[in-house]
């Protein structure tokens, strides 16, 4: 348990129904005493998971501060397994601020970023793959990476983890057995049943990082860019994927002259989609600028789509585009098909064959068809056809992703090591790297600096 008591507000700045100052800390119970009113003089404080109504007042003059509901939450049964108070107020910013300045001049301190969710983790009511997904469902923007986020606070991905501890546990204890008896020689045969033990763990390792890069797009979402010529369609097909007017439409070349970012739910993976600038020689100086922003994007961008004039001709714009987003993953639009005619298939078949390995889809954004099998096929590409499993379990946080290479790279140390005849005492060494690593992703092992570093992301408050 920590020592000292932490306040903060918990709901976000504005005007609303309610805001919440959160409380927790031995001393949670006795600040609020002090400074809350029960309206019907009950034992309020003696009470446990129910809302009391009353009043914050300013115990130096009894002026009231505010109407309120104070729920109490004693411990280990609270989310930090301490002893937690929530003060419900009315939502503005005054009766917010002028709470909260009460509960800290009754002792309380205020809370650092992620702090209440630090306690969790501290207090063992959380690991860390639970706490970290606590972010990951306040920022979700779509009801998978919400799904995603839920599977793993509710202990999915880390049963896995923990698997996975155990088995390299499990090896751990065959190589002492062997190191604790030096006058025995290893023989063969445990020497190939720990290879093959390392080899099954690799596998159990490999099939999580295989599911990674799609559970990132769910977690971050897909910074998508629109690119082409002036005035291809781009702004117009932003528009009707976001089914808004978003963008400014006209005839004229050069009219998106700054970038546009959106987010937009496309078969539940999050888009961060950004209109950009058409690339085109221009002496205009606020166009030259977002062209320029524009080729910043492209290279940030983790998927292009590319959209065709299907009524225009190609030039060396269009060559100049594509040298930039060769090595990119993304997706070719043929827009304008409805006004297109048989002269223009010469230009088809030519947009067709350009960047091969990237799919083609037709559409018309001003008659908004195709639209589906557009968003159908960026999904197919983007997922790999990887989506969130039944049992909502996927790496989705790069530092998941990063501590299982490592460890995978431990193990395929281990079997090298194996097959050259490497001492046994050296090999147990890197299967302790491989379960340091792994075990950091829970938080079992892990070093006071990350742990803060991972909490700094929170708002203050959760």
């Amino acid at each position: 348990m920590i020592g000292d008591t932490i306040a903060a507000i918990s709901t976000p700045q504005g005007e609303g129904g309610i805001g919440i100052v959160r409380i927790s800390g031995p001393e949670a119970i006795e600040i609020t005493k002090k400074i809350f009113r029960s309206a019907k003089n009950a034992n309020w404080h003696q009470q446990n998971f129910k809302l009391n109504y009353g009043y914050i007042h300013n115990p130096d003059n009894e002026r009231i501060i505010d109407e309120v509901l104070v729920g109490i939450m004693r411990a280990p049964h609270s989310y930090t397994k301490e002893d937690v108070v929530e003060i419900n107020c009315h939502g503005g910013a005054l009766p917010l601020r002028t709470t909260l300045e009460m509960v800290l001049k009754m002792g309380a301190r205020m809370a650092e970023p992620g702090e209440f969710t630090k306690r969790a983790f501290l207090n063992g009511r959380l690991d860390l793959v639970q706490a970290e997904s606590i972010i990951d469902i306040i920022r979700a923007n779509t009801d998978e990476a919400m799904r995603l986020a839920i599977g793993q606070l509710s202990g999915g991905l880390s049963n896995k983890i923990v698997e996975i501890q155990k088995k390299l546990l499990e090896i751990t204890a065959l190589i002492e057995a062997n190191i604790d008896f030096p006058e025995e020689d290893i023989d063969e045969y445990n020497l190939d049943e720990i290879k093959q033990r390392v080899r099954h763990v690799e596998h159990k390792i490999n099939k999580l990082l295989e599911k990674a890069e799609t559970g990132r797009i769910y977690r971050e979402g897909l910074r998508t860019v629109i690119i082409g010529k002036p005035n291809v369609g781009k702004s117009s097909l932003l528009n009707v994927l976001l089914k808004e007017n978003r963008a400014i439409v006209t005839d004229i070349p050069g009219t998106t002259r700054d970038l546009i970012e959106e987010v937009i739910n496309i078969g539940g993976v999050p888009i961060k989609i950004i209109d950009t600038a058409g690339i085109r020689e221009t002496e205009d100086i606020i166009e030259k600028l977002g062209v320029q922003k524009t080729r910043e994007c492209i290279y940030a961008a983790d998927f292009i789509i590319l959209v065709f004039d299907a009524y225009d001709g190609l030039n060396n714009i269009d060559d100049q585009i594509i040298e930039m987003v060769k090595q990119k993953k993304g997706i070719k639009v043929l827009n304008k098909v409805d006004i297109q005619d048989q002269e223009n298939n010469e230009i088809n078949y030519r947009i067709r064959n350009l960047l091969p390995h990237w799919p083609l889809v037709d559409v018309s954004a001003i008659e908004e068809w195709g639209i589906e099998k557009l968003e159908n096929e960026i999904v197919s590409i983007v997922t790999g056809g990887r989506f969130i499993p039944r049992d909502n379990v996927m790496i989705s946080n790069i530092r998941h992703k990063n501590q299982l290479i490592k460890a995978a790279n431990f193990l395929k140390d281990v079997q090298n090591a194996i097959d050259q005849g490497i001492s046994i005492d050296l090999i147990a060494i890197d299967i302790r790297g491989a379960w340091e690593a792994v075990s950091e992703i829970t938080g079992t092992a892990i070093t006071e600096n990350i742990i803060d570093k991972i909490f700094e992301e929170f708002c203050i408050g959760k």
